[in-house]
């Protein structure tokens, strides 16, 4: 049964994981995270946001070390050079996690609030599977959280071959967070356009 958004979670630490070590393609192979919107690089409003509810805020990125590292408790690259995608990201966030569970979310959206967050937190299995947003019928796995025991599991997928968060983690029978089509929070801004 799927869960619903709700604003009534109550925060629970655990490990955070910020995505922004990516190839920025679509952004003419720029930094995504460092690009600003709104006066401020987008890590900058992610960060804001999930800082309160952790004392592990782990970044991976491929670059620009020194700036990502004034908003990071820990930074972490891929073990494969050229950007091989978010799963090698998660791999290297989950090795070095500090606490059983590690939130993921993407570098390049700035519209996610506290009640989102707390709404994933709250949402965790007992089970230690793992919870994904899904909307409109489609899975998020830039919003999702997942316990720090599937990294075996996930490496094992990586070592044979898989490169896709989203399979990797569907594979895991993991649990929904139901959002709505049209919430805002979810915005990725990924191309020029949507960052204007």
């Amino acid at each position: 049964m799927p869960i619903t958004c709700s604003t009534e979670a109550s925060p629970v630490p655990c490990s955070v994981l910020l995505l922004a070590g990516g190839r920025g393609a679509r952004m003419g192979g720029q930094d995504k995270g460092l690009l600003p919107w709104r006066g401020k690089p987008l890590i900058e409003h992610v960060h804001a946001v999930v800082r309160p509810f952790t004392d592990d805020l782990i970044i991976s990125c491929n670059r620009n070390e020194n700036t990502y590292q004034t908003y990071a408790d820990q930074l972490v690259e891929d073990s494969q050079k050229d950007f091989p995608g978010p799963l090698a990201g998660v791999l290297a966030g989950l090795a070095v996690a500090h606490h059983p569970w590690l939130l993921i979310l993407a570098c390049d959206a700035p519209k996610i609030d506290m009640p989102l967050i707390k709404a994933l937190l709250e949402a965790r299995s007992a089970s230690y599977s793992p919870l994904m947003v899904q909307q409109d019928g489609q899975w998020q796995p830039m919003f999702s959280v997942i316990p720090k025991a599937s990294l075996a599991g996930l490496q094992q997928d990586w070592d044979e071959g898989e490169r896709s968060l989203l399979r990797a983690l569907l594979k895991r029978a993991p649990k929904a967070l139901t959002c709505v089509p049209n919430d805002s929070r979810l915005s990725n801004f990924n191309t020029p356009e949507l960052l204007r």
